[in-house]
């Protein structure tokens, strides 16, 4: 049975950590932490352009989440790369770090690391948020086609196929499409 990450990195003994390498690592988390602001910015402009009915920036912001969730991407992996550098894991926690330092995370990281936690706390409310946001939208707009079609106002499509010869149910289904 092999070792957890965290097992074998407390089995491995005192980290080879150069100032170099621990501050490489303070940066990434900083820079992690930067991009993440970046992206509860774009979701506020995100409702913003949902409440002005601006396609055109709505448009944007999509594209500025695509490019900022690139970036993210590439400093997820140089993080991993470091923290495999340091003697860890190459897929470590933020809450493993206590682990990767033996207890003794420099000041520098563990700021880092709690900005970094912070930000993504705050940008999953703002998600959630957004997430309310464009189903009332896309609600509200169904509601205004329905109108201008003719179309009953429900959110419910139900139709009834030919009752099963062989079971002799009479099938049938509710679609609810605000899920």
């Amino acid at each position: 049975m092999s070792a957890t990450p965290l097992a074998t990195i407390a089995a491995s003994g005192p980290l080879a950590q150069s100032p170099s390498s621990v501050a490489a690592l303070a940066e990434t988390l900083r820079a992690e932490a930067r991009l993440l602001e970046d992206l509860v910015s774009i979701m506020n402009r995100q409702r913003d352009a949902v409440s002005h009915d601006d396609i055109d920036a709505l448009d944007d912001t999509v594209f500025s989440t695509h490019r900022v969730l690139v970036t993210l991407g590439e400093a997820r992996r140089r993080r991993r790369t470091l923290t495999a550098l340091l003697g860890g894991s190459d897929d470590l926690s933020l809450t493993a770090l206590d682990v990767l330092f033996e207890a003794k995370v420099p000041l520098e990281i563990r700021s880092a690391a709690g900005r970094l936690t912070e930000t993504a706390k705050l940008l999953q409310r703002e998600v959630e948020i957004n997430r309310r946001v464009l189903r009332v939208a896309i609600e509200a707009g169904d509601r205004l086609v329905r109108v201008l079609m003719g179309a009953p106002l429900t959110t419910s499509i139900s139709y009834a196929p030919a009752p099963n010869t062989r079971t002799g149910s009479p099938g049938g289904a509710i679609l609810d499409r605000r899920i």
